[in-house]
């Protein structure tokens, strides 16, 4: 851990007054946009030799601007598409940095390489879309490729820090390819205002967690604010990851899903990206649209066209596409010479050997059936496999009567959407076609399931595309569909799309994304951990940590104190297989115990039995089992009931339930006390065993409704016991009896870890016992581990609190010093009078 200062607002390193003196004079704040390429086209000028700029208004980073605030800059950085030489980079880049407020990151050719077409596109993009390691021709985990892919990012990190202003700024970074970014951010910046979205799939975990950098990328995931998926399905294998992995949970609280990491919330954005749709508009009324409509429509008069528009890689399912064709001609021959598929590919972003054979595998289907079923002048299947221009696509899309996307496994893929918006038509396309404005506007989508659109197209007819037989199935159904049906299908599709474009997506990231860093000023911050362990621990400026240094003055000044002290995960390690405690626990216990000035408790979910006999070497330990059911003020008193009168006739309804969930779910156990039954789930699946407690919770809240007792979610339990037993009533139970035995403590200490303590640390902090006191006690209420409390603060892990323990017995004074009774007198006269 760093040095413990707060670490200031403006904390942020190598930040070169020149490059922000563009911004200088404006006020607004800015939204800095980094992605892997910038966007704009870039070519050189054949005559004069000069870099010429334009913007890529086919690119989705351009397009986000339109929903984002209109008081706030937006500014791009990423890499050009084209190699510039060195000593023309400075001029270039304020060039692109006064014209187009992008800001390039220049990376050195054989680092991008490395970076790009080896770690990204080699390792992480194979992956997220569940090509495992194993997969024949898949390549082995390269370590050179991880270090260029962390050497890319932190030069994008300085370009961005190049323009930040921390204060007011904030950050979106997207993609897979600067995954690791938001690390070198929030290191450098720790109140940076950072979002990161991932327009890939994110796999499951039993895929992800086969990537040797699977922590470091996690890790760096969780130092942005806000981190968005398109799907549900994505973002629930992020938080399964991050359960499995880093053992943590996430909550969801008034429509927001937040995680819990060292302080901080991140928060979790679902929404798939959408269209321009002004940029779509405009493409279906300008003359070449219309002039190719006319042509296409002409060349196949009368016959039903499905169009197909994919980028050609391994994971678009083309060769699928075109078998489940051939079994639609096969199964349904009154549709040979009648349909065609029109698939358009676009040029491959790769030449790998593997997309090679993608594509070769498809020409080679593709010939064979037009082979079978091929009339003069028909084939069923034609590929245009050449750049085609938007609007061209844009007039297959208007006469396409179905569209269909079999990708075995991507990302949003917007196709439907687009194809949507071009079924609807505009004016001009009504008149090249020469039909009504009022026409009727039909359309019909099949769609694989593993892609991101399909939850949003809920009139789209879902396939599995590895089941060609369904697919065949799905397009015949497509085709013959009453148009009354198709009607409503595509209006339903279109006022979706129309709605959720890129503007109102990229407005609700932002919103979200303000929301999400709403706290950072309000708490102190500090940096943990070194490379890409990084990350920021973040609490309230009352929430600190408990130093011996603090807590010793207060302890020697005060003669009556009473320390409660939470056994597992306090005293010793929860993941512990050795149960019982430690000669050190032992002797530091009894050291504190000796002090007649001392009342110290043990306050223990677990059973007398095994409390006593851990504790027997310690006479004058106070120990409260199963929550405070039984309290005994040292080793020679009895033990007493708090509710002996309390009726445990619901245990026969619970039992059985609890018993059902263990053997139906592996690794769990039911535990039985005398006051309580409890369901323990630490060793089974953590996401099972999460959805069986929230399951057992519920059902035991619904049967023991009318009974006299509590259902409560502990650390990897559910735990029913009767009314009114808590930690709390422990503390005032303890605290009342010295008050009315005239020795109000002056000092109380609390340490615990669980959810159960919180009942103590509220109860002390409460200080209903000080009322007839002349001044304050000293209050000292502590968990263990930075997370949310009552308390106000923290010890790191049990070994802190056994080292503040040691040093509170060592300031401890003579037996003698304040009484002349001995302290198992003190301790019975206490109990007696209290009972």
């Amino acid at each position: 851990m760093t040095d413990p200062v707060i670490m200031s607002d403006g904390d942020v390193k190598e930040s070169n007054d020149d490059d922000l003196s563009f911004f200088s004079s404006e006020h607004h704040r800015k939204i800095i946009i980094v992605s892997n390429s910038l966007p704009l086209n870039a070519k050189r000028d054949k005559i004069s030799g000069k870099w010429c700029f334009s913007y890529d208004e086919d690119s989705i980073f351009w397009q986000l601007k339109d929903g984002l605030s209109p008081d706030a800059d937006v500014v791009y950085v990423g890499s050009l598409k084209v190699d510039v030489d060195a000593n023309e980079q400075e001029k270039v880049s304020l060039q692109l940095l006064e014209e187009f407020n992008c800001v390039p990151t220049f990376i050195p050719s054989d680092l991008y390489k490395q970076f790009h077409d080896g770690f990204c596109k080699q390792q992480l993009w194979p992956l997220f879309h569940y090509m495992m390691p194993v997969y024949p021709g898949n390549r082995h985990f390269d370590r050179s490729q991880w270090q260029a892919y962390v050497s890319a990012n932190k030069i994008f990190a300085d370009k961005v820090m190049e323009v930040l202003n921390p204060e007011d700024d904030y950050v979106w970074v997207h993609d897979y390819h600067l995954m690791v970014l938001p690390t070198f951010l929030r290191k450098r910046c720790s109140r940076v205002r950072l979002g990161f979205f991932l327009h890939s799939p994110f796999p499951s975990s039993e895929v992800y967690k086969t990537l040797p950098v699977r922590g470091e990328i996690l890790k760096a995931l969780l130092n942005a604010d806000l981190v968005g998926f398109h799907t549900f399905d994505y973002a629930r294998h992020f938080l399964s990851c991050c359960r499995r992995m880093l053992g943590l949970e996430h909550e969801s609280k008034r429509g927001y899903i937040g995680l819990e990491y060292f302080g901080r919330t991140i928060f979790i954005k679902i929404l798939p990206a959408g269209i321009h749709m002004g940029r779509l508009q405009s493409t279906l009324d300008h003359p070449s649209s219309s002039n190719k409509v006319r042509e296409i429509h002409q060349q196949f008069k009368g016959k039903k066209l499905i169009v197909g528009v994919d980028d050609m890689d391994l994971f678009k399912g083309i060769s699928l596409k075109f078998l489940a064709i051939e079994q639609l001609l096969q199964q349904y021959p009154e549709w040979q010479g009648e349909l065609i598929l029109i698939q358009i590919l676009n040029p491959p972003s790769s030449s790998d050997k593997d997309v090679e054979d993608a594509k070769e595998d498809a020409y080679i289907t593709a010939k064979r059936i037009n082979e079978r079923f091929g009339l003069e002048g028909y084939e069923p299947i034609i590929i245009i496999d050449c750049h085609v221009p938007f609007y061209e696509k844009a007039a297959y899309y208007a006469l396409a009567e179905c569209c269909i996307v079999n990708a075995v496994r991507d990302g949003l893929n917007l196709v439907p959407y687009r194809y949507t918006v071009c079924r609807q038509g505009s004016s001009k396309l009504d008149e090249a076609l020469e039909i009504a404005s009022d026409f009727p506007r039909v359309s019909a989508l099949v769609v694989s399931e593993f892609i991101g659109c399909s939850p949003s197209l809920s009139g789209a007819i879902r396939v599995n595309p590895w089941d060609i037989d369904a697919v065949a199935e799905a397009l015949n159904l497509a085709i013959t569909m009453p148009d009354g049906e198709k009607q409503l299908r595509h209006e339903k599709h279109y006022r979706y799309v129309s709605s959720h474009d890129v503007a109102y997506w990229a407005r609700s990231f932002e919103q979200d994304l303000v929301f999400s860093c709403k706290d950072h000023y309000s708490n102190r911050c500090w940096g943990i951990g070194f490379g890409l362990n990084f990350r920021i621990l973040s609490l309230s400026p009352s929430f600190r940590r408990l130093s011996i240094d603090h807590i010793v003055p207060a302890y020697e000044r005060c003669s009556c104190r009473a320390i409660f002290l939470d056994y597992d995960g306090t005293v010793v390690p929860e993941a512990s297989i050795v149960k019982a405690p430690s000669p050190e626990v032992i002797s530091v216990l009894n050291n504190l115990c000796s002090d007649v000035n001392n009342t110290v408790f043990i306050v223990s979910g677990r059973g007398k039995t095994s409390l006593s006999e851990w504790f027997d070497q310690c006479e004058n330990l106070g120990i409260a089992a199963e929550h405070g059911y039984f309290i005994r003020w040292g080793k020679h008193t009895s033990w007493q009931m708090s509710h002996a009168d309390t009726d445990f006739a619901w245990q026969k309804i619970a039992e059985p339930v609890m018993r059902s969930y263990m053997e139906a779910t592996d690794g769990s156990s039911v535990e039985t006390k005398e006051s309580a039954l409890v369901w323990h789930y630490r060793d089974a699946d953590p996401d099972f065993g999460s959805w069986q407690a929230m399951e057992l919770l519920d059902h035991l809240e619904n049967v023991l409704a009318n009974e006299p007792v509590v259902v409560k979610k502990g650390q990897h339990i559910i735990e029913v016991k009767p009314q009114g037993i808590t930690k709390g009533s422990v503390a005032q139970e303890v605290l009342s009896s010295l008050t009315k035995k005239g020795k109000s403590p002056d000092f109380v200490l609390c340490i615990g870890d669980d959810r159960s303590d919180e009942d103590m640390f509220e109860s002390i902090l409460a200080e209903p016992y000080s009322a007839n006191s002349f001044s304050a006690p000293q209050i000292f209420a502590c968990t263990v581990g930075q997370k949310p409390s009552k308390a106000r603060y923290y010890l790191d892990d049990t070994v802190d609190v056994m080292t503040l323990l040691e040093g509170l017995g060592a300031a401890s004074g003579p037996k003698s010093r304040c009484s002349t009774e001995t302290p198992f007198e003190k301790r019975e006269v206490c109990f007696e009078n209290d009972v």
